[in-house]
Parts: C-alpha cells; structure tokens; sequence
C-alpha cells in the first residue's frame, strides 16, 4: 500500500457478517498470536521461524517496508518505494522512473543517494523507565522527560556507533506501553533492477486500490558494507509457484499508523481540524503540478514522483473522510468509549485512580485547532516550500547547527545523537536540481502563507515584504545555492558558524522563521501533545485493567506481523477471484495510458505462459507502510510483495472489517517469469530462485 502524505497529523469498526472470524491484527514479533493461529490454522511459529522473519524483513527509512531475498544483500520492495531513488538517479536526459533501469552485472549497480534500510536486531521493554521519568508531569515538564529519558536509552543502545545501528524509542498502545527498538542501518544501497513506470502501476488512479490488478509493483535494490554485496545469510527463499487460494500468508513489513484505539472525540477532533484542510490543500496542489506538467517531458519527469504521490494521498484521505463520516461507525466508537468511560467511573477506586482523562482530551483538541493553522504553515512548513528541496534542506542546515550545539537530552527528538547519520545522508545526497521546478512549489507554499495567516500577519509581512509569492519565489530560488550538494555538506560541516555567517537567501528565510516556528511548536507540544499523551496512557492503562492485555497495538512504522490467507471477496452480490493472469493483462492492454503496456511486454507476450498468476489478494490485515512488505508462506518462503489495498481497505487506519478488506500483492510466480523471459536477466532469476527447496 502506497505510502501518504501526512505532514498535518498528529499520529500517524462496524464489523460485517465475517468479520467475527477475520484474522485482524498488525501484531509486534516479541507479542504473536500464537495460541490465535495455532486454534485458526494449525500453525505455531517456531522460535527459529520468528527470528528468520525478523531478520529477513527490513524497513526503508523513508517510509516503506522490504525484504531480503537472497544471500547477497538483494532486497524486494515496490516500484513506488524506489520512486526517489529512480528520479534521483536520473540525470541528464535519463527517466529511470519512466523507463526503467536494469543492471547487467553488479558493477552496473548505482548507489541510490539516500535510501536507508533498517533490519529489527532487537525490541526491549523500557515502560518502567519512561514511566518513572515522567511521572507526575505535564506539560513543558513532561516533554522535557520524554527527551531526556529517550535520548537517554537511545544513546545507551546505540553505544557509541550510530553509523552501524538506529535505536528508536516506541510508543504502544496510545502510551500503554514504551519499547525501544534496534536496528542495524545499511545507508550503502543500490539499484539492481526496476522496471518501467506502465508495467510498475498499469491501470494508473482508475486501478489505483482496486482489484483485478494487473501491475508489476517491484523493485530490486542490494545492501552494500564496506563497498561490497552485504551478506545476508536470513533471507527469505523465493517460492517461484505462488501461492494457492485459501493457502495461509503472513505479511511481515512497517504499517505507518493506525488510530483504531483512539477516542472518537479525537478521530472527529481530527477530521475537522486536519483531514478536511489538507484534502483541500492536496487537491489544489495536484492542480499546480497537472499545470506545470504540461509544459513539457522535463517538466513532466521533475514532477512525476510528487504528483503521483500527490494523487495516490488524495484517494486515501478521501477513503478515510468516508470512514470517519460513516453513522455506524462513529455510533460504535460513541458506545465503546461510553462504555469504558462508566467503567472507570463506576467505583471510587477507580474514579480515584484514573481520573477524568477524557475532558482533558476535550480541552486538548480545543487547543489543537486554535493552534493547527499556525502549527501547519509555519513548523510543517507549508507554507515555506516544504514540498520543494530548498526549504527542507535549508531548514534541517539550520536547525541541526543549532541542535548539535546542545546536549542530546536538550534537542529536537530528529536531531538526537542517534539519528543523525540519517539527517545527514538526506542533506549531503547528490539529487537533481530542478529551478523551475523549486520556484513553481516555493510560490504555491507562499501564497497559502498569505492566505492562510492573512495578509496582515506580521509573520507573512517578515516573510513577503513588499513582494508576492511569485516575486520572492523567483529571487529565493535565483539566488540559493543549496541546489548543489557540495555547498550542503560544507554548511553542514561547518556547523552553527557557518550558518550564521551564510547570506544564501534560502538559509537567511530558515532563520528567520525559525523562532517564531519553534514557539508554535513548543506551544502544540506543551498544550497538546503532553496532556494528550498523559490523558491517552490513562485510558490505555483503564483498558488493560478492564480487557487484559491479549490485543495489539496501533501500527506505529514497526515492524509487525499480520496473518491471514489467499481470498476474494463479494462486490455487489458478485464474487471476486483472488487471482488475476498474465492472459488478463494483455486483455486488458487499450495502447492508450494508462492501460500501455510496454514495449518489452509487447515484444514478450509469445514467450509467457498466459496462465501465470500475476497479482493476488489476501484478508491480511495491513495500511500505508506496508507497501513493500513480503507475502510469506507457513516455511518463511517468499509467495508474494505487497503493493496495495482494495477500496474497502482505506478505512483500515481506524477500523478492520475481514468482509472485505483485502490486501493487493504481486505474485512471486509473475516475477520470476517477467524477469527471465521479459527483461532476459538470468542473473537476478537465479539469485531470486537458488536457496528454493
């Protein structure tokens, strides 16, 4: 499932007739049902069968998940997950995402300038630390903790080398539970294969979160150290046949966020003062970049991997306006939180013990929108060009100079001693710089500064003068230098001094908001975020005491396991097959885009067997994140790469229903047929298929 874009949320059912049955639940690798799959489906993982899905299955930094399915460090993703890679590889007149890219030796391998991957080494329980430090606070005092004690056990787990391993601290459970998670960071990784963009998301936005699908969602990246293939002993083994229907699968990846354990007070709280303005923001932005593709190929390939993220958010935010509007639902959640909301209060032990989180909450979202235009124009930024490269790049010189300047405790949670090869990977990375392209975004982010703060703002006065958004868009933009990644690493290198001292205007704009960004920043942390994750503990606390702990958490870009099998579905009284065939592709190939099959396909289409199964679906329990992740079957072999959802699977952020949710994934048996017989590549069929039994 393609991944969203959020940058205003905080985060980031009405069960149908099967749902009683469904295999729900995006559970932890330290917490598996087992004793749910043993009773649904004969199956109990091994100790040895979890460790190799732990390892074998890795997260993109960036916000996607993969896997390892070889020896050699090669790792399977999505198409859409390398998309940045693939754009930023193309210099000069190549259009990799477009057209593809194949490496026919290992030399031919380029390095993608900022992909990192993270493999899970270990999860620890650190829910009594967290809870000590901040217990009895809130606020200002409360946030100061939560930084003290995460920079505290995240240098503790790093240990001194934060090049070879990233340590997150987790929230579960809405603040139930802390966990500190570990993972080995490969920054060295490399494009072996992609192929090209009509084949990669055939069928375009009509298929998009639909079925039958017909698209070969696939990239094939390796993990490099110290310059040569990564050994990757776990991996998992490609199953060349497939999977069959009703076969038992697990998706093993990173699902992003989910708010099922959310109060409805807070999922209406944000639909109103988030979802709604930012669908008006995406969709007036689709029509800025629909505009300026026009103008030509250049600037149809500058903008292609904004736009289609663009419009693959656009029908997310929209599945999920229809979910949080939809009576059934919203009457459901009204009643489970009134019921655990009687249940706290029913004896003064408990009305003692947990006390009324719930009108904190109440006066928390009352903050949050007061607060949210401000918060999403000035520290999002925007309404500063965050969509560009300028600003972000600019704004993350500026603050990590001033961050790396204080003690880690001290800093902004991304600036952490533990975290910063990744900022920096992301700063010094030599991308394609496109003028036009950052001057058309930096003017549309100015003018919704304007019109979102109003023209009197004396923010918008600082930030335009006498000039319109066109007019500074053009002088910023002229004037920067930041598009050149070796004046980047020298400002980075040259720390606060060098900041202060630079008078290209992109880093003089990122101090000068810079101050007035941190206040509304710290003012939502301190009036909205603290209180809301004091109040968020104190419920998920009263739900443990009342239901036990035997659930799994909201997804929160950890890995997690979700287990289900191979099952179509019933549409309108008609049933959906759980398969679509090589034979259907070609059928439904018009010549026109976006059903334009490729040339490679059109010239191999005599060579493949039509029956070969080509995607799949399953009622495995994913969202957004899981893009990428590997379909498994009971031995840990690869069968399938998850690349999306059907329309029912929208609402799966706040609610899980196993009538219909399904997820959408490429079949294992498509890719080893398209990759020996389609793109001639015998070096890569036999890697993928060598360790199968």
């Amino acid at each position: 499932m393609k991944q969203v874009i959020c940058f205003a949320l905080t985060g980031l059912l009405v069960a149908g007739a099967g749902a009683a049955m469904a295999d729900e639940g995006m559970w932890t690798m330290d917490h598996l049902p087992i004793k749910q799959m043993q009773q649904r489906y004969g199956f109990t993982p091994s100790a040895q069968w979890i460790d190799l899905v732990q390892h074998a299955a890795l997260r993109l930094a960036e916000g996607c998940s993969g896997s390892f399915v070889s020896a050699n460090g090669l790792v399977m993703t999505n198409h859409h997950c390398a998309n940045s890679c693939l754009s930023q590889l193309s210099k000069g007149h190549e259009d990799y995402m477009s057209s593809g890219y194949v490496a026919l030796k290992q030399e031919d391998e380029p390095k993608c300038p900022d992909v990192e991957l993270n493999q899970l080494e270990s999860i620890t329980d650190v829910t009594a630390q967290v809870n000590a430090a901040t217990a009895g606070k809130s606020g200002a005092d409360r946030i100061k903790a939560e930084r003290e004690i995460g920079s505290k056990l995240e240098e503790a787990c790093v240990n001194g080398d934060a090049k070879t391993w990233r340590c997150d601290m987790v929230t579960l459970y809405n603040g139930g539970r802390y966990a500190m998670y570990k993972y080995r960071r490969y920054q060295d990784v490399r494009l072996v294969f992609a192929p090209e963009q009509s084949i990669a998301f055939f069928g375009g936005d009509p298929d998009n979160f639909n079925f039958p699908r017909y698209d070969l969602d696939v990239t094939f990246l390796r993990a490099y150290v110290d310059g040569k293939p990564a050994n990757t002993p776990q991996f998992f083994k490609f199953d060349p046949q497939g999977p069959k229907a009703g076969e038992m699968t697990f998706v093993v990846g990173n699902p992003g966020s989910t708010r099922r354990g959310l109060t409805w007070g807070q999922l209406a709280a944000l639909r109103e003062n988030q979802l709604v303005p930012v669908y008006a923001l995406l969709s007036e932005l689709r029509g800025v970049l629909w505009q300026y593709g026009r103008a030509g190929e250049q600037q149809t390939k500058e903008s292609e991997e904004l736009q289609f993220d663009i419009e693959n958010s656009i029908k997310v935010y929209n599945g999920w306006l229809q979910t949080l509007n939809d009576e059934k639902f919203i009457e459901q959640k009204q009643q489970q939180d009134e019921a655990l909301r009687q249940w706290m209060a029913a004896t003064p032990e408990r009305r003692a013990k947990y006390g009324d989180p719930w009108s904190t909450l109440e006066r928390a979202q009352q903050r949050s929108k007061d607060l949210s235009v401000r918060f999403m124009m000035l520290e999002r930024g925007i309404g500063l060009g965050q969509f560009g490269q300028l600003f972000h790049d600019a704004r993350t010189l500026v603050r990590a100079a001033a961050e790396r300047n204080r003690p880690d405790g001290q800093r902004l949670p991304e600036y952490r001693q533990a975290n910063l090869p990744a900022v920096q990977q992301e700063v010094e990375s030599d991308v394609p710089y496109y003028p036009q392209y950052e001057e058309c975004l930096l003017a549309w982010s100015l003018g919704k500064l304007r019109q979102a703060l109003g023209a009197d703002d004396p923010t918008v006065h600082e930030v335009l003068g006498k000039q319109s958004p066109e007019q500074l868009a053009q002088q910023l933009v002229s004037g920067s230098k930041l598009g050149d990644a070796k004046v980047r690493k020298q400002l980075w290198e040259g720390g606060e001094k060098a900041i202060e001292a630079s008078n290209d205007p992109m880093i003089v704009l990122a101090r000068k908001v810079d101050a007035q960004s941190r206040t509304i920043r710290k003012a939502y942390e301190d009036e909205v975020k603290a209180p809301t994750d004091k109040a968020n503990e104190t419920i998920a606390r009263a739900r443990f005491d009342r239901d036990g702990t035997s659930s799994y958490p909201d997804a929160t870009f950890t890995l997690r396991l979700s287990y289900g099998k191979v099952i179509g579905w019933n549409e309108n009284g008609e049933p959906v097959p759980p398969f679509t065939h090589f034979e259907g592709l070609y059928k439904r190939a018009t010549g026109a885009d976006p059903f334009k099959l490729p040339d490679s396909w059109i010239k191999a289409q005599s060579a493949l067997n039509p029956s070969t199964p080509m995607d799949f679906v399953t009622d495995n329990d994913i969202i957004g994140g899981n893009s990428g992740s590997p379909v498994i079957d009971r031995q840990g072999h690869a069968v399938g790469l998850i690349f999306d959802g059907n329309i029912h699977s929208i609402g799966g952020d706040f609610v899980y229903d196993g009538s219909n949710n399904r997820a959408v994934a490429v079949d294992t048996a498509a890719l080893v047929e398209a990759v020996r017989k389609v793109y001639k590549l015998p070096r890569l069929a036999d890697e993928l298929t060598q360790g199968h039994l």
